[in-house]
C-alpha cells in the first residue's frame, strides 16, 4: 500500500525461552485504520512496545517511514489525587508542545470546558478524550490508541469512535487501535488483526467476528451475531439508542493457524 507508515515483518519476540510473539506480519498506512485485538496475554502490549521502540524484536524487523511521528494514547492515566494537576498543566507536560495548541485541540475534541479541571476528577470518557488530546499535540501521522474506549459507556464509545474517524479524515493519519475484543468497533476499520502470539485471522470486522478462529479464541459460539459493529459514515443517522447503519461488508479476510 502507498504511504506506508510502519510494517512488521515476521516479528518474533522471546523471553526466557518463551515465545511472546511469533512471526507477526502487519502494516499501517496513512489514512488507514487498523484494529488490533486479542485476549489478555496475547502479545498486544508487547507488539505496541516494539512499535514504540521500547522493546527489541528477537527476530524479524520493523520498517518505519523516515517521517513517522507517533501520537500514543495509553490505556490508563494514573494521577495521585493529592497532586493538584489541571488538564492544561497536564497537557503542557508533553515534550515540545506549543501551549497555544492546547485549547484548540481540546475544542476539536469537544472538551474545552475541561481546560482548568483537575485531572483526577475527570469521568472515564473525559479522561479518554484528554489522553487523545495529548496524543494529538504530538502532531502525529500515526495515532496509536491503546484501549481507547476503556471506562466509557456505550453511547460514549460510539461518540469516541466517530471522533477518531473524524480525526483520521481530517488529518489523513494512520490509526492503530488496540482492544481485547470486538464488542464495539468501527465498520470503517480497514483491517482487524486478531492475534494470540501469532496472527490468528484478519480482515474486515464483519469477517473476523464471524470467523471460526475468532470465535474459538474467545469461546463464544455465534459471536458474530451478538457483537455490535458500528459504521461511521457521514450520511448515517443515529437512533435514540445509538444504533446506526451497517458499513461496507465487501472487505476480504483471511485466517491461518
Amino acid at each position: 500500500m502507498n504511504n506506508q507508515l510502519v510494517a512488521f515483518e515476521k516479528i518474533g519476540i522471546s523471553f526466557d525461552g518463551r515465545a511472546l510473539l511469533d512471526s507477526i506480519d502487519m502494516s499501517i498506512s496513512e489514512g488507514e485504520i487498523v484494529t488490533l485485538i486479542g485476549p489478555n496475554g496475547s502479545g498486544k502490549s508487547t507488539l505496541i512496545r516494539t512499535l514504540l521502540g521500547l522493546q527489541a524484536a528477537t527476530s524479524g524487523k520493523v520498517i518505519r517511514h523516515k517521517a513517522l511521528r507517533i501520537g500514543y494514547m495509553p490505556q490508563k492515566l494514573h494521577v495521585d489525587p493529592t497532586l493538584p494537576l489541571t488538564v492544561k498543566h497536564f497537557l503542557a507536560l508533553v515534550r515540545g508542545v506549543d501551549k497555544r495548541d492546547i485549547l484548540p485541540t481540546l475544542e476539536k475534541l469537544g472538551i474545552a470546558y475541561l481546560l482548568h479541571s483537575q485531572v483526577h476528577v475527570l469521568s472515564g470518557g473525559e479522561t479518554q478524550r484528554v489522553l487523545l488530546a495529548r496524543a494529538l499535540l504530538n502532531k502525529p501521522n500515526l495515532l496509536v490508541l491503546d484501549e481507547p474506549v476503556q471506562g466509557v459507556d456505550v453511547n460514549g464509545q460510539v461518540e469516541l469512535y466517530n471522533l477518531i474517524e473524524g480525526i483520521r479524515d481530517e488529518l489523513g493519519c494512520g490509526v492503530l487501535m488496540v482492544s481485547h475484543d470486538l464488542h464495539l468497533v468501527m465498520a470503517k476499520t480497514d483491517t482487524v488483526v486478531c492475534i494470540n502470539q501469532h496472527v490468528c485471522c484478519s480482515g474486515s470486522p464483519q469477517h473476523v467476528t464471524g470467523h471460526p478462529a475468532y470465535q474459538a479464541l474467545f469461546g463464544v459460539p455465534g459471536a458474530d451475531e451478538s457483537i455490535a459493529i458500528y459504521a461511521h459514515q457521514h450520511d448515517h443517522v443515529h437512533s435514540e439508542h445509538g444504533d446506526i447503519l451497517s458499513g461496507d461488508e465487501n472487505a476480504h479476510a483471511h485466517c491461518n493457524h
